[in-house]
């Protein structure tokens, strides 16, 4: 087995193409951040970790606690902010 050498591994690890692939997640900022958490609020949701926009395609939010004590991980439209998927954790 060949050993990657540290200088290739950086240039790999620093490349546009890697770079772009983690550019494609982002938090929201403060005014959807409060968008997403009235409607979670809203939904019974009781408090929830991470936030990200994903791909550009659907808000995540992680670990999200329901009022009635289960833990989910979620996906939201990003146009209507609907809950689209629920995933028990």
């Amino acid at each position: 087995m060949r050993i990657i050498r540290p200088l290739v591994l950086a240039a790999l690890l620093t490349s546009p193409m890697t770079v772009a692939a983690f550019a494609d997640d982002r938090a929201p900022t403060a005014e959807e951040r409060a968008k997403i958490e009235a409607v979670l609020k809203a939904e019974g949701f009781t408090s929830w970790g991470e936030i990200e926009l994903d791909d550009g395609k659907v808000w995540e939010v992680d670990d999200a606690i329901h009022s009635d004590g289960r833990e989910y991980d979620l996906e939201l439209d990003p146009s209507t902010l609907a809950i689209t998927d629920k995933d028990l954790d």
